[in-house]
């Protein structure tokens, strides 16, 4: 047996890092960008929120599912399970008590069609609704509320949130996107 020089990772041999073996590990390196906070704005600016980005982008780049009068609904980019969409105020506003009457009408029918459709193209066995309002709350973009609308499947949360912290998402956002805006109408 050969010396290894203090601190070397062995490998068993036949393994190489990323390559699929017995445990069926799934490597999910693009979840890094949200780790390491890539796309997490740098302060409570306008400027920096991509909540405020986003209905700015051109159609064919954005997530948006669907565009109301004072808010619109747009794809969540770190998704909980599939179809994870977001309600957000067009207007840079940071909590539920500063929304006009109309906002909060349009949240609550966008959130209630975003239900439907999802139903209709799912068929979820039920729905986590919520607003996190500031940081000790888990918000991650506390600057621009938005709601979740997560659709939910019996025995969907397995063992990789706990052990990996990890979800596995079976559909690319895009198609996901595509199904949601189709069946909208």
């Amino acid at each position: 047996m050969s010396e290894q020089p203090e601190g070397a990772i062995v490998e068993p041999p036949g393994e190489r890092p990323g390559v699929p073996d017995p445990f069926q590990r799934l490597w999910t390196p693009h979840r890094m960008v949200y780790i390491d906070g890539e796309n997490k704005p740098v302060d409570a600016t306008q400027g920096q929120c991509p909540f405020c980005r986003e209905p700015g982008r051109p159609p064919a780049e954005s997530l948006i599912v669907r565009r109301g009068a004072s808010a619109y609904v747009v794809m969540n980019l770190y998704p909980y399970s599939p179809g994870h969409l977001l309600v957000c105020p067009y207007r840079h506003v940071s909590d539920y008590t500063e929304l006009t009457p109309a906002e909060v009408i349009e949240i609550a029918e966008l959130s209630q069609r975003a239900m439907t459709v999802i139903r209709s193209v799912s068929h979820p066995a039920g729905f986590n609704l919520g607003i996190n309002q500031g940081d000790v709350a888990g918000v991650g973009i506390a600057a621009h509320l938005h709601q979740h609308v997560v659709p939910r499947w019996q025995g969907d949360m397995n063992f990789l949130p706990v052990i990996a912290q990890t979800r596995a998402i079976p559909q690319l956002l895009d198609d996901t996107r595509a199904l949601l805006a189709q069946a909208w109408d």
